[in-house]
């Protein structure tokens, strides 16, 4: 009998590897003397380690990071595990080994992590300080640790928590990083996400780690006209019908047929990624046609009005347009809710 492997044949989100090419290029110059990395965590965004990674590679990137040790493994398909740094760190001795065993760079976090990686044999490692955002890192006031002073750190970082606006604790969370970074001793030294680039200079360092604006994200204004697109998701017409007047569509009857209509079932829904919030406000497109949705989103389908697009016939694709600050505004979704609830049964092109 034939086999059919997921992903779906009939969804499909088309990667731009030249525009991701491009935003890196741009990203890694506006970082001026210091170099970007890249952020691949959540399966490059939601776009695909194996869609991303060769292109960033060719580009030249040296410094990845990931969330989680399986995350690494995708990735050391392509990258050398000592251009990898795991964000999460060891969190027990297993994990420890298996960072040795590879030459992956885990980033340690805390006090117990460094002893779990010591415990272990330790080597080559990045360290985290928490200057203000309260999430993982060294608390300021163990900088000066003596077990600090044990580790073989590469890469000391921090992270900026509101660096996609213009508030003071920007300035002061600079402040703390430049304290930590003086005490701490370490081959490279790393503040600034995606946004922290457009804070300009004092903000760069050694290495930024963009993410977000590397995928097409407009995290600052300053990015507006300067980062483009990268995913388009794609989803086949799998059926059309003629809706009578009056006829309700979808669940819990939300839409009312103002008149008789010409409408097409695209195989696309809250399960890949195009959530609810979206009801009313997208329009998928044809051959430059607008196809408005109609009624509510569901799990593997949504329905569109094909009425100004007459031709459009089951097989056919449709796109929907992805410019994540407009899209953002639209649905109320963050740009990086956009992007990484991309479900997995896309196949990348």
């Amino acid at each position: 009998m034939p086999s059919f492997n997921c992903p779906v044949p009939n969804l499909r989100l088309h990667i731009d590897g030249d525009a991701l090419a491009r935003n890196w290029q741009r990203l890694n110059m506006l970082s001026g003397t210091a170099s970007a990395g890249a952020a691949i965590k959540a399966n490059a965004y939601g776009l695909g380690i194996n869609s991303v990674a060769p292109i960033l590679k060719e580009q030249g990137v040296r410094n990845y990071f990931v969330t989680h040790w399986c995350e690494a493994a995708s990735l050391l398909r392509y990258v050398a595990a000592n251009d990898i740094s795991v964000l999460h760190g060891p969190q027990t001795s297993e994990e420890a080994q298996y960072a040795k065993s590879q030459g992956l760079r885990p980033v340690i976090n805390s006090l117990s992590q460094a002893a779990i990686w010591l415990r272990a044999g330790g080597g080559v490692c990045d360290l985290m300080v928490d200057t203000g955002i309260n999430r993982l890192g060294l608390d300021m006031s163990e900088i000066h640790d003596p077990i600090l002073q044990k580790l073989d750190i590469n890469l000391v970082l921090s992270h900026l928590a509101c660096a996609d606006e213009d508030h003071p604790l920007n300035a002061v969370q600079l402040d703390r990083a430049r304290t930590a970074f003086r005490a701490i001793n370490s081959v490279g030294k790393s503040l600034s996400s995606s946004a922290g680039i457009a804070l300009g200079e004092p903000y760069h360092f050694d290495i930024t780690r963009p993410g977000l604006a590397l995928y097409g994200g407009i995290p600052r204004a300053e990015f507006e006209g300067v980062i483009e697109q990268v995913a388009t998701p794609q989803a086949m017409v799998i059926m059309t019908r003629q809706v009578a007047q009056g006829a309700t569509i979808g669940y819990n009857a939300t839409f009312t047929a103002p008149r008789p209509m010409r409408v097409a079932i695209v195989s696309l829904g809250y399960a890949d990624g195009f959530l609810r919030a979206w009801a009313g406000k997208a329009k998928f497109r044809y051959g430059g046609i607008d196809l408005p949705v109609l009624g509510k989103i569901s799990m593997d389908m949504t329905v569109v009005d094909c009425s100004a697009a007459p031709d459009v016939a089951e097989g056919d694709w449709v796109s929907l347009p992805y410019n994540l600050a407009a899209a953002s505004a639209a649905t109320g979704l963050s740009q990086y809710e956009l992007l990484t609830v991309l479900g997995e049964r896309f196949n990348s092109r």
